[in-house]
């Protein structure tokens, strides 16, 4: 199934700002975040039946947060896409670390390949079952350019220039949590996030930054867009908040 055949009609989230202007704050509250991801716990442990069935029986209005099938909604903070080329794509990795670098692509693409097939789960409800990722561990990003001691946390940011997001130290050595270039056998496109972006596979699809531009090595965990508006800093698939994976299973 190609990239374009999982994709609905686009759903911009842009808070009603233009891309000049900082995006407003909106909080969504714990239990908010809670109920919302209750549903779509339901989603990954009963499948498009019981998603399906949410969504006709809400219509629109709490609705718009379930899931319907098996395709992507795809969001902006800022109303827009940024757009970057391939060839001019580049990944700036600082803080805290023996050796700041600047990745291209074809850089992240001659290290060692990680892939795997995952059920991409946003915490809205909606789920996108056997997605294939490719790119690289960001576990091993950071061992090649060295963590220092001291360090504690990774925080993101995006070529949007909007959204960011943050990882413990712990939570980004997870085997699944990488830098992807690759997705549904196709290069990452413009509209997931793309040429580059993070995939967080065991949490929900908020911490998976897209249209990644730098990854900072801190010293303390630093909340992301999405938890400064209310999202907890710890997504989970079973909707947990702490900073450990309570049920690796889920993913």
């Amino acid at each position: 199934m190609t990239d374009q055949n999982r994709v609905t009609s686009m759903s911009v989230e842009s808070h009603g700002v233009s891309p000049e202007q900082p995006p407003k704050t909106v909080n969504v509250g714990r239990r908010v975040f809670l109920g919302v991801a209750a549903l779509g716990a339901l989603g990954v442990a009963f499948g498009n039946s019981v998603q399906n069935f949410l969504g006709d029986a809400f219509g629109s209005g709490l609705g718009g947060l379930l899931p319907f099938g098996d395709h992507f909604r795809i969001y902006s903070i800022t109303g827009t896409n940024p757009k970057i080329s391939r060839d001019k794509y580049r990944l700036k990795v600082s803080g805290l670390v023996e050796h700041p670098t600047t990745f291209t692509l074809a850089d992240l693409q001659k290290m060692p390949m990680t892939s795997f097939t995952k059920t991409f789960q946003c915490v809205t409800g909606w789920r996108v079952p056997d997605v294939h990722w490719e790119g690289v561990k960001l576990s091993d990003i950071l061992e090649r350019v060295g963590v220092q001691p001291g360090a504690v946390a990774v925080s993101f940011d995006s070529y949007d220039h909007a959204d960011t997001e943050s990882l413990t130290l712990e939570q980004a050595h997870l085997p699944d949590v990488i830098v992807a270039y690759s997705m549904l056998g196709a290069p990452v496109t413009t509209e997931h996030g793309g040429p580059v972006r993070l995939y967080v596979a065991p949490m929900f699809g908020y911490k998976s930054l897209k249209w990644l531009s730098g990854i900072r090595v801190v010293d303390i965990v630093e909340p992301g867009f999405w938890e400064q508006n209310g999202y907890p800093v710890n997504g989970w698939l079973d909707g947990t908040t702490g900073p450990n994976n309570p049920d690796p299973g889920l993913t």
